[in-house]
């Protein structure tokens, strides 16, 4: 222990002593003049040689950190600079301290170095670690040093003069300058938000002396989903896959989403269990959510947990960095997403243009083909002195006519759908019997070609809400396309209730030339037709499978498909 200072009277002789030898030096020089020396190892100051007075008077009068070990006791002098090297642990008990007593903690590291400062050498050490219990827990701390020897009047080593700088802020914050640096290298390679998750867990792991953990959570609804995982098992208590965003066992991931605001959580240890990072040997007992802010509107939809060095204490400039790594974080993730948007854009174009081009390929043949079939009797009766139509030339003009008809209203309900000036007039509908009456108008063609049509349209139970034009387009455009792929066999048109769902369900089914496997996810894109599918000389423009989802979904319900090259398909309409 430090002996407490004793008041001395100014007329005493060792009073006016200590007050020649310890002349200024500020609170250090005051709070030496204090102590009765008689009760250290090193006795009274009258009795120090000249050789300590004379160190102590450079000591006390210079404005760089330094401190002085006398006698093979190590009792220890300081000043002024060297005040804030001991934090608020140490000070003022350091002073006339023995050296063992005071540094305990780091004493394997430095007495090598003291052992050789007595044998008559010296050392300097730069930018050294030296783990400092200075306020109230191991702190990581690094200084630049140099352990001189101290000769008495003997010639013998008595003492160590030590002058030190603290360069703990530039150690760490080039660390952290660093690692800025390689994840905003790294980020900038990605080209999707996987990899930037990749990223920051790969360079994140290289942080550990900074970040015991860190833990990336995604916002999908109510919940949060681990996108990046460093210092924790994935799955642990501490670092689960999901998160509920209301749950208060968890992390706080859904009042820093709300609020937009960062959270220090601590008592780790009771939360989670005990936690120990990579780098320290203590348990972690803090972190800091942080919201990511990843657009224009401030909205959070990406949380970072941050796991707080359990060796660092948690100043601003601590906290600073924290929060810089989370808006690096965010703005790479932000970046990488607009990238994603105009790819995703630029291949919609791309893909649009193309099949635009198909469709305007395919539409101006269908066009031609009943133009041509028009014009030619037209053609022929003009150059006729009676100039008219009649019979089978007449019936050819009207049926043709009639096709480029339904092309063009085809045409125009799709734009009308696209553009939304379509409008549903829903009436309570037997639709068993509507279904039937649909499918019969298609008896007569289905079996002059040799096919068979089953038509399985038993009663409901109760009506159906439907707008009567649009679910006969729909029906009309499955059973044409059905009969346009099949050759052989027949078509089914049935309609079933599913109860459970609360859906009715009108499937078209046939035993056609089939679809791909491959080419399913886009049979209902527009302008999409299979690539050198088999089938009649009717009208097709690409859009009636287009036009069929369309119009099930401004119905509340959905269109699916099941299909099997070579042995047909069959088209599912399922209405609410």
């Amino acid at each position: 222990m430090n002996p407490a200072p004793q008041p001395h009277s100014e007329d005493d002789p060792r009073r006016r002593l200590a007050l020649e030898v310890l002349q200024g030096g500020g609170e250090m020089g005051a709070l030496m003049r204090a102590i009765d020396w008689a009760k250290t190892p090193i006795g009274t100051v009258e009795t120090w040689p000249a050789s300590l007075r004379t160190v102590l008077s450079i000591l006390l009068t210079s404005e760089h950190p330094m401190f002085v070990w006398w006698g093979k006791e190590l009792v220890q002098f300081y000043n002024d600079g060297y005040r804030a090297c001991l934090g608020s642990t140490k000070h003022p008990a350091a002073m006339g301290q023995r050296g063992r007593e005071c540094w305990s903690e780091i004493w394997d590291v430095i007495a090598p170095m003291i052992e050789k400062v007595f044998a008559g050498g010296s050392t300097y050490i730069n930018d050294g670690l030296l783990v400092l219990d200075r306020n109230g827990f191991l702190e990581e701390c690094y200084f630049n040093y140099a352990y001189s020897p101290i000769r008495d009047e003997t010639g013998a080593v008595a003492g160590i003069f030590v002058a030190s700088t603290e360069t703990t802020g530039r150690v760490i914050g080039e660390r952290r300058l660093a690692l800025g640096r390689e994840l905003a290298i790294r980020a900038a390679l990605d080209r999707n938000v996987e990899g930037v998750f990749r990223s920051v867990e790969e360079v994140l792991t290289q942080a550990s002396s900074d970040l015991s953990f860190a833990l990336l959570y995604e916002l999908k609804g109510n919940a949060g989903d681990l996108v990046s995982c460093v210092g924790l098992s994935r799955g642990a208590p501490a670092a689960p896959t999901r998160v509920n965003l209301d749950d208060p066992s968890a992390w706080p991931l859904g009042s820093v989403a709300r609020s937009g605001k960062e959270e220090l959580v601590e008592s780790l240890d009771i939360r989670f269990g005990l936690l120990t990072g990579k780098a320290w040997p203590e348990p972690v007992t803090r972190a800091l959510v942080l919201p990511l802010s990843l657009g224009a509107d401030g909205e959070t939809s990406v949380i970072l947990v941050a796991g707080l060095s359990p060796r660092i204490r948690l100043s601003d400039s601590y906290r600073n960095f924290i929060q810089l790594l989370a808006r690096q974080i965010a703005g790479s993730i932000s970046t990488t997403r607009a990238f994603e948007q105009e790819k995703q854009r630029v291949t919609e174009l791309a893909e649009l243009d193309r099949a635009k081009t198909a469709f305007f390929s395919n539409v101006s043949h269908e066009f031609r083909t009943p133009l041509t079939l028009i014009l030619a009797p037209v053609e022929d009766a003009l150059s006729q002195k009676e100039q008219s139509l009649s019979g089978e030339k007449l019936d050819l003009v009207g049926r043709n006519a009639r096709r480029l008809q339904k092309l063009v209203n085809t045409l125009l309900d799709f734009s009308r759908i696209e553009a939304g000036r379509t409008q549903a007039i829903y009436k309570p509908t037997d639709l068993s019997e509507l279904t039937a009456d649909l499918a019969s108008a298609f008896r007569s063609l289905v079996e002059k070609s040799g096919l068979t049509l089953s038509v399985d349209c038993p009663p409901l139970p109760e009506a159906v809400y439907v707008d009567h034009e649009m679910y006969e387009k729909v029906v009309l455009n499955l059973l044409s396309n059905a009969f346009k792929f099949t050759f052989k066999g027949g078509i089914r048109v049935s309609l079933t209730l599913a109860t459970a769902e609360g859906q009715v369900r009108v499937k078209v089914a046939d035993t056609g030339v089939g679809i791909p496997e491959a080419q399913l996810p886009y049979l209902f894109q527009r302008f999409y037709r299979v690539d050198g599918a088999k089938g009649r000389s009717y009208e097709g423009s690409g859009i009636g499978l287009a036009l069929v989802q369309e119009l099930a979904k401004l119905h509340g319900g959905a269109v699916s498909v099941q299909s099997k090259l070579g042995e047909g398909s069959c088209f599912t309409v399922s209405l609410p």
